[in-house]
């Protein structure tokens, strides 16, 4: 991240006697996939340009178990979760806010059965609020006035967790054009990443998943493709690739909309 950009560690903060109002739960993605860096990037922004008082765990975060539980090795995910869990009640973590809704979904719905019991709140949801509080504001003219964008449900918000207005309210503070694509909200399509399958080899078909979403995505005539998850964010993009016509989408994650559109970046 830039020098601009502050991301302080609980480390730093309990060292101060400090604890946050919230800790960002940043995840493998947001970490180290270069695309979902960005992500991150954008929402710390946004966090910084709003005053909230947060903080990361840093080198002390680690895997939340989603892929290990998700391929049927509940060992691995165990282990993984209690070390986190151990680290998170160490420093009396009350509200997580993440990026990701695979972390999202374990830390709220897996975690608490071992004995780790936070709000949890996805960044979707997050930024509805700060918006409806008048914490985040956006001047009449956006970069996306005017624009046509369809929103992707992601499956772990979506069905997983039934977060759908959420996502859709932010995107219509940018005055722009929310266009649906065939299936959406409850109907809506995996992008082909859930249940680990973005760790594994393709099974034999006729067409990509990915290919069928960003096909769908096409039809709408959107000029932006949201996206409120990094692996949604991945795999849409490689869907596009070698189409010129689904390359002119942009794909952008709801925190880059809103940074964007404030003029943070």
């Amino acid at each position: 991240m830039s020098e601009q950009v502050k991301v302080p560690t609980m480390e730093e903060l309990a060292a101060e006697g400090r604890e946050p109002e919230i800790l960002f739960w940043v995840g493998c993605a947001g970490s180290f996939d270069e695309r979902a860096q960005k992500i991150t990037q954008s929402f710390v922004r946004i966090l910084n340009d709003v005053g909230i008082d947060f903080a990361v765990l840093g080198k002390e975060e680690s895997c939340t178990g989603d892929p290990a539980k998700r391929a049927g090795n509940e060992f691995v995910f165990q282990m993984q979760a209690l070390q986190n869990i151990e680290v998170l009640n160490g420093y009396n973590i009350k509200k997580i806010v993440t990026t990701c809704p695979h972390c999202f979904n374990m830390l709220k719905n897996e975690y608490p059965q071992l004995g780790g019991n936070y709000e949890v709140i996805h960044h979707s949801t997050f930024l509805q609020q700060l918006i409806d509080e008048g914490r985040i504001k956006l001047s009449d003219a956006t970069a996306f006035n005017g624009e046509k964008i369809t929103y992707h449900d992601s499956c772990y918000i979506g069905r997983g967790n039934d977060i759908y207005e959420a996502p859709r309210q932010v995107l219509e503070t940018l005055d722009s054009e929310l266009v649906e694509m065939g299936r959406s909200r409850k109907a809506g399509m995996c992008c082909g990443a859930g249940g680990a399958q973005m760790f594994k080899e393709e099974e034999e078909g006729s067409k990509r998943v990915s290919q069928e979403r960003t096909d769908e995505a096409l039809e709408t005539g959107a000029d932006y493709v949201a996206v409120a998850c990094p692996f949604c964010t991945n795999m849409l993009t490689d869907g596009q690739k070698g189409d010129e016509r689904k390359e002119k989408q942009k794909i952008l994650d709801l925190a880059e909309f809103i940074s964007k559109g404030k003029g943070l970046e």
